[in-house]
């Protein structure tokens, strides 16, 4: 018993003193380094002109008419979450089919179709598997440099522009490698649309 009561008092000094060091003073710390080193990082890289904000360069948005660029495919739920006032929030996430269903191969076939008919001067030029396949989040803001590059005559076309001009807003938006030799080079989808629109310069 006496050495419960000796325990007891020093566990909770050091409860105490852990919970002010770990919950207060170090996310705190860590807080005020993020929003006086990388403010934009830290909260959560949106995009804002003039004032209004237009999204997160870090999540994907749906885009289907023909004069904006497409990105990953998004498997829209609207059912699954609801804010505070009980309205529907907007989820997308991965099909979770298995690639060799018949359901995978069909919906490939008519996501395959919609993007050749969308882009007759490719012809037979092979599709990047990104235009056709959802990514592992289901929100995946950026596409390939070569799923960009596919749509440059479509948003030429259709935007009234040259597909120099529309490459040139590509290569803006364009990610490159680490050092030229680590990752891949990825496209923000949003920026390039909201280029495209005259938001973004």
């Amino acid at each position: 018993m006496k050495a419960i009561k000796t325990i007891l008092p020093r566990a909770a000094l050091l409860f105490l003193l852990f919970t002010v060091i770990c919950g207060i003073l170090y996310p705190g710390a860590v807080t005020a380094v993020a929003q006086t080193v990388f403010p934009d990082k830290a909260n959560g890289s949106i995009i804002e002109v003039n004032g209004k904000k237009y999204g997160s360069a870090l999540l994907g948005q749906q885009y289907t008419d023909v004069t904006h660029m497409w990105g990953r495919i998004m498997n829209l739920n609207t059912n699954t979450y609801k804010d505070k006032d009980g309205n529907a929030v907007m989820y997308a996430s991965p099909s979770n089919l298995s690639p060799v269903s018949e359901e995978y191969k069909e919906l490939l076939a008519q996501r395959v179709e919609k993007i050749r008919s969308a882009h007759p001067e490719k012809g037979d030029t092979p599709i990047p598997v990104d235009l056709v396949t959802c990514s592992g989040s289901g929100l995946d803001p950026d596409i390939s440099a070569a799923a960009a590059e596919y749509q440059a005559e479509r948003l030429a076309r259709e935007n009234g522009r040259s597909v120099e001009e529309i490459e040139d807003i590509i290569e803006k938006c364009t990610t490159h490698k680490i050092f030229g030799i680590f990752g891949e080079e990825t496209v923000n989808v949003l920026k390039v649309n909201l280029m495209l629109d005259g938001i973004l310069e």
